[in-house]
């Protein structure tokens, strides 16, 4: 068990606030949605459990110890992965070569995602959205992180690999914590707590089934 929590958590960029104070928890293996609009907080809400962004107030804890003081990349080494939306994979290295930077064998990675199999020599630069989506999510498999934080996992994939891509973050032995606009249709289904934000604040907390009634 593992479980990454913000407690009344506040970050500012300059004179606005993004957060006004959440408290959040997400246990481990297990699923936990962050779900709003554009501007709600829910990626700044990943990036201050990741460490990203400093909190103005508030804590992170980690397995019941305070960590936000402590910096993104020894979160990193103690087990953390973030996969931001954007600039999630090295656009001048080869996909083998992202690959084996999380590890040197790369099979698990290409049976999760076959597609990306006839691409190893490619720049991941010229990749489409949702190939450079596939690669960036193989990496944090690859790495067996305690905790995962993605966000926006399926963004510009089929419907298909998208389906595949929730069934196996679902399936980690991680605490998985997924930032999203709305609940997918896969995960309707699947156990999953989700946490609604909207400008800043937490609206709704509870079961991916009680929020689709």
């Amino acid at each position: 068990m593992t479980t990454v929590s913000l407690r009344h958590a506040r970050v500012r960029y300059g004179p606005l606030e993004a957060l006004h104070g959440i408290t959040l928890a997400a246990p481990g293996p297990g699923l936990t949605v962050l779900l709003g609009r554009n501007g709600s907080g829910r990626t700044t809400a990943l990036r201050a459990l990741a460490g990203i962004v400093p909190l103005s107030g508030g804590a992170v804890v980690w397995d019941g110890a305070d960590v936000t003081r402590v910096p993104a990349y020894e979160r990193a080494r103690r087990g953390l992965c973030l996969v931001p939306e954007r600039q999630a994979v090295f656009g001048s290295l080869s996909v083998r070569e992202n690959l084996g930077l999380a590890a040197p064998d790369p099979a698990p990675a290409l049976d999760a995602y076959p597609q990306l199999r006839p691409l190893l020599e490619r720049r991941a630069g010229t990749l489409s959205g949702g190939e450079q989506r596939m690669l960036a999510l193989s990496r944090a498999f690859l790495a067996r992180a305690r905790v995962v934080l993605v966000d926006e996992p399926a963004q510009g994939m089929s419907p298909p690999v998208a389906a595949r891509t929730y069934e196996l973050l679902s399936a980690l032995d991680a605490c998985v914590v997924i930032a999203e606009q709305r609940l997918p249709p896969d995960l309707r289904d699947r156990p999953a707590l989700v946490y609604e934000l909207r400008r800043g604040s937490v609206v709704f907390a509870g079961e991916a089934g009680e929020l689709s009634r």
